[in-house]
């Protein structure tokens, strides 16, 4: 986990790490995305995610709806304590 970049909207920290997602379609469908990386804000949770990886996933036309740091970070983070 990195601290060093700060967000666009508020110029607060932002968590650099791999997130699980869910994106909302345009036709209500829902799809799933683990490990994608990406950088949370700390204070207004908004998610900043390479828009080359969106347009590679085809999610451009999605919307992130959900989205967790992953389960392998915590767990590689929890090991090296």
């Amino acid at each position: 986990m990195v601290h060093n970049e700060r967000c666009p909207s508020c110029s607060r920290r932002l968590i650099v790490s791999r997130f699980d997602t869910t994106f909302r379609m345009p036709d209500r469908s829902e799809q799933l995305h683990f490990g994608i990386p990406g950088r949370l804000c700390e204070a207004c949770s908004q998610l900043y995610i390479d828009p080359d990886l969106i347009e590679l996933l085809e999610l451009s036309r999605g919307r992130c709806v959900f989205a967790i740091e992953s389960d392998l970070v915590v767990q590689e983070q929890a090991r090296s304590i």
